[in-house]
C-alpha cells in the first residue's frame, strides 16, 4: 500500500486551501512534487515587495526546506516553473536568482509570464519537481 507524505510548510493558506507544499509518495515512485511557493512568512505576509530577485531567493529558500523534509536537496530537481509577473520586467533578476541557486545543477526550467497571483504583492511563484 502506498503512503502518502504530505509536508507542510507551516505558512496560512496551506489549511485554508487545503494544499501540501510538497508530496511524496512512497512505493509509488520516486518523484516528488512542490507546488506552487510564492514568497510568503509564517505569518501569511509578502517577503521582498517591490523585488523580484528577493523573493525568488525566499521561494528557493522555502523550496529547499520542503525538499529537505522528504530526504531531497536541489540536487534531485529535475525540473521548475516559473510564473513572473511583468515578465518583461523582471525576468532577468528572477533567472539570477534562479541560477545561483541551481548553478550546475541546470534544471529543466519553463519562465512563464502571468497577468496576476494571488496577492498583488507577488511578483513570483515557482513550484518544482524532484527525483529521489
Amino acid at each position: 500500500m502506498p503512503q502518502r507524505k504530505n509536508i507542510s510548510s507551516g505558512r496560512p493558506y496551506e489549511a485554508i486551501i487545503g494544499y501540501s507544499r510538497a508530496v511524496r509518495m512512497d512505493n509509488v515512485s520516486n518523484i516528488v512534487a512542490v507546488c506552487g511557493t510564492t514568497a510568503i512568512d509564517l505569518e501569511g505576509k509578502v517577503v521582498g515587495k517591490g523585488d523580484p530577485y528577493a523573493q525568488t531567493k525566499k521561494i528557493l529558500e522555502i523550496i529547499q526546506e520542503m525538499l529537505g523534509k522528504v530526504g531531497a536537496s536541489f540536487e534531485n530537481v529535475i525540473r521548475t516553473r516559473v510564473y513572473v509577473i511583468d515578465v518583461h520586467k523582471n525576468w532577468e533578476l528572477v533567472g539570477k536568482a534562479h541560477g545561483e541557486v541551481f548553478g550546475d545543477i541546470r534544471p529543466a526550467c519553463t519562465l512563464i509570464g502571468v497577468d496576476a497571483l494571488a496577492d498583488p504583492d507577488m511578483l513570483v511563484e515557482i513550484d518544482a519537481d524532484a527525483v529521489v
